[in-house]
């Protein structure tokens, strides 16, 4: 039964639970990011998620995990298993459950349809397609609407996002530590990512402005607490932050690479629109192509590479006003490092990154030391690189 205090705030709603079908998911051949999808649906319907189980394609624990579910849970949500091939047995062994009050869900998109079924005991059952390009529309098609009619949700859960970069968990958590503590009907999660931490502020309220109003106070308080070091909400990238400032500012950027092979090139292109301020990039993995297009820009010879070698602060900043002078740029940047796991010297380990920006009035180079595999030092660095240029075209590098 669904009941609310004086406040307006729900005190119990609708458990759901998701059981994601098919022996690739325990293989691990597959990742189940439906339920992740799911789970931020029904969140946003009032709907609580309790439990996630996964199964094989195997018929008799397939129907113990449904019945152990609705046992547990008012509503359980399968994904996967339907369709033609022989290893597709949700409908089959959906059999008992969806004899009668069953509704079809279309498959605008595939072959196999959805089942939605109303049980004894206000109890619901929805069968869905496993690949998410058929799952999702006909979730949001065709499920979303009548869960709205049959759950009887008097709240809604909002969430809100801040993505922070150039900040440790450990150093962010110390800053935040008391909104960390924070109780229902807001709650603060804190996690992490590759070279980003990510506070999840969580509110559960009767209304989406009500849920808002929750928000507001908490999302002021980390953002005083850590300032600069945050650059995005919600499902804003680094890239995209750093495109929209370059629009805004009307400037153009080239980068020249190294030890990240391109990757800043790559994601700031994948931010659409990027023409609009994008203009070149060089990946200079050969010292002699550091020499010919970047380091000898202009005729004005120069030999860091001998006296300093390639990873080093003088040859990012030689890279960094090449690049822009060749591309003629408002803003050059580059990178140079030790990926690893070879290169390394007693000077210079595996890890150790020069990163630098030149602009017309002035040019900046930055060390790091990251730690991780070679695949993780160069997101890293892009990742250091991109938070830079933000800060340069904010005014606060």
């Amino acid at each position: 039964m669904l009941t609310s205090d004086k406040t307006g705030y729900i005190i119990k709603s609708m458990k759901a639970e998701i059981i994601g079908i098919g022996t690739e998911l325990l293989l691990g051949d597959v990742v189940n990011s439906n339920a992740a999808y799911l789970s931020q649906k029904l969140a946003g319907l009032g709907i609580d998620v309790y439990y996630h189980s996964t199964v094989g394609d195997n018929p008799t624990r397939l129907a113990s995990s449904v019945k152990t579910a609705l046992s547990r849970s008012d509503l359980v949500i399968t994904t996967g298993g339907l369709g033609p091939t022989v290893d597709d047995i949700t409908a089959q062994t959906l059999q008992p459950y969806t004899k009668k009050n069953t509704l079809i869900l279309k498959n605008n998109v595939g072959t196999a349809p959805g089942l939605f079924t109303k049980l004894p005991d206000k109890k619901f059952l929805i069968a869905l397609p496993g690949p998410p390009r058929e799952l999702k529309p006909m979730f949001e098609k065709y499920a979303i609407p009548l869960l709205k009619k049959v759950s009887g949700a008097k709240s809604i859960i909002k969430s809100r996002v801040i993505k922070i970069t150039g900040l440790s968990e450990p150093k962010v958590n110390k800053k935040v530590k008391s909104i960390l503590k924070l109780k229902p009907p807001v709650t603060v999660g804190i996690y992490v990512k590759l070279g980003e931490v990510k506070l999840k502020i969580t509110a559960k309220a009767a209304s989406e402005k009500n849920a808002l109003k929750l928000i507001a106070p908490v999302e002021k308080d980390i953002k005083k607490r850590l300032g600069d070091y945050i650059f995005g909400i919600d499902d804003q990238t680094l890239e995209g932050a750093v495109g929209e400032l370059l629009a805004r500012h009307k400037k153009t950027l080239a980068v020249a690479e190294s030890c990240t092979g391109g990757l800043i090139a790559n994601r700031i292109t994948d931010v659409p629109g990027s023409s609009r301020y994008f203009k070149m990039g060089i990946v200079a993995y050969d010292n002699g192509i550091k020499t010919k297009f970047l380091l000898d820009v202009g005729g004005e010879q120069c030999s860091p590479l001998q006296k300093y070698g390639a990873v080093s602060r003088q040859v990012a900043i030689k890279m960094a006003q090449g690049i822009r002078k060749l591309a003629n740029s408002d803003i050059g940047l580059s990178t140079t490092g030790i990926a690893g796991p070879a290169g390394k010297t007693k000077t210079k380990p595996v890890g150790l990154v020069f990163i630098a920006l030149s602009t017309p009035k002035q040019t900046i180079c930055k060390k790091y030391h990251f730690a991780g595999a070679r695949t993780s030092v160069k997101y890293r660095t892009s990742q250091a690189a991109l938070d830079l240029l933000r800060k340069s075209v904010q005014g606060n590098a």
